[in-house]
């Protein structure tokens, strides 16, 4: 039986209804809407831009993430100002900024323009533009000010010491990553009583739970050191971390595992993994990144193989060969082993990034996409692929009769175009006989048998 709602139910459904579309107004009011007057005016502030496109399902998705963003921002009284920019109508004005995809997020600070290439969350947005915004150096004055930095920060580097040519080093660095993690100052009397210095100055990151001190001989460049080291030595991976991971230069030693899935085999693969990457970290923090990833989707799609859950992979993102498991994982001893094994060669590689492997790819991508479509929509799937085959076809056809129509009549032609054949010499020629003639005659054109009546 059919009921219908009373009166009051209605004003809820309106009262409702207003409410959030006066949330989504509210909201939208801390977002700016730039247009071309922004060129001149931007350097007057600090902004965070999106630039974006109208039809970017990306960008529609981003679209109320970036007005809370806004409201952040306005509500902790931060000095940054939230925009948005439609790239396509300002097209010129993307262009100067680099724009090249959508959506792009960057902090304009002066003359500078920071890149964000972090999650799309509200979260690493935010923390992203007080990161970047702020002093590019900050300092340490005193313990408690150190001891603060270490409960909110899990990875960030520090400087020790006075002016020096590794300073110099630092701050140029820090220009270039810190859209990726945080540079401080500090002089000896400030940093913790656990930390011991053979010399000064001296650049530290302070990570896991302890600290790493930078060494030139051992560590290399500079530059090289802190953005290998910006990552914690054991993450949680997912499809844009193991991106993020190729700038490192390290091999990835993944467990692929549900984590959805309590059973003991998941569990202990996980176990091993952070066990090597806790207690082996001076063995292999200079070539290895250690972490788990939940599920093996993304993971087949990048090897374009099927790996069984749970097992455990190694990844070189920088030529796409990976390494898979030869033996029983019982324990973190036999990790180490199957590590070692891959540093000295005895694993075979899979993979990589050779013309073979690149078609393979080509052929990969476009299956999954055409399997894709048809999933999520057979009609569209059979519109589009369906609809340029059969044009295909017919134009095969129109082809094939075309050139068959027109030999027939090229040779049609060329048989009435021949004449008699020459005479020998001292021959009379001879008239066709009407009974037993194989061959029959041709037939004269009609304009002449007219000129012979005539």
């Amino acid at each position: 039986m059919a009921s219908s709602a009373g009166p009051g139910s209605r004003a809820a459904l309106r009262l409702c209804a207003t409410v959030v579309l006066l949330d989504v107004a509210f909201t939208k009011g801390f977002v700016e809407d730039l247009d071309e007057s922004f060129k001149e005016n931007r350097k007057d502030d600090i902004w965070l831009v999106d630039f974006y496109a109208p039809w970017c399902g990306h960008c529609k998705k981003l679209e109320p993430i970036w007005n809370e963003v806004g409201l952040e921002m306005k509500s902790i009284g931060s000095p940054v100002k939230v925009g948005k920019m439609d790239a396509t109508s300002y097209s010129s004005i993307a262009s100067e900024f680099g724009v090249r995809g959508y959506p792009t997020i960057k902090l304009l600070k002066g003359d500078l323009a920071y890149n964000y290439r972090g999650p799309r969350t509200k979260d690493d947005i935010i923390e992203f533009a007080h990161r970047v915004s702020g002093a590019l150096i900050r300092p340490l004055p005193s313990q408690e000010m150190f001891e603060h930095v270490q409960k909110r920060h899990r990875v960030f580097f520090v400087y020790i010491g006075g002016e020096s040519p590794l300073k110099e080093k630092y701050i140029d660095v820090a220009s270039e990553l810190i859209v990726y993690t945080y540079f401080f100052s500090a002089s000896e009397e400030v940093v913790p009583e656990y930390v011991t210095l053979k010399e000064m100055p001296a650049v530290l990151v302070f990570k896991d739970e302890t600290y790493f001190v930078y060494d030139e001989y051992e560590d290399g460049d500079l530059s090289s050191w802190i953005n290998r080291e910006r990552f914690q030595n054991y993450l949680t991976v997912d499809g844009f971390l193991l991106y993020e991971l190729g700038d490192t230069g390290k091999l990835v030693a993944i467990a692929v595992i549900d984590e959805k899935n309590t059973s003991v085999e998941h569990t202990r693969l996980k176990s091993i993994i952070q066990e090597v990457a806790r207690d082996y970290r001076e063995d292999f923090h200079r070539d290895f990144q250690f972490g788990h990833m939940d599920g093996n989707d993304y993971i087949n799609t990048l090897l374009m193989d099927e790996l069984t859950v749970p097992t455990v992979v190694v990844l070189n993102t920088s030529n796409q060969q990976y390494f898979v498991l030869d033996r029983q994982i019982q324990n973190a001893e036999d990790m180490v082993q199957f590590i070692r094994s891959v540093l000295d060669g005895t694993v075979e590689a899979q993979g990589g990034d050779s013309i073979l492997q690149r078609l393979k790819r080509i052929v990969f991508d476009a299956k999954s996409t055409i399997v894709s479509i048809f999933r999520s929509s057979p009609l569209m799937g059979c519109f589009l692929f369906g609809l340029p085959l059969g044009v295909i076809s017919i134009m095969c056809y129109g082809i094939y009769t075309a050139d068959t129509d027109g030999g027939y009549v090229e040779e049609r032609y060329e048989v009435r175009s021949e004449g008699p054949e020459p005479l020998e010499e001292g021959k009379e020629p001879q008239e066709p006989s009407s009974e037993g003639s194989l061959v029959p005659t041709a037939q004269e054109p009609k304009d002449v048998l007219e000129k012979k009546k005539d």
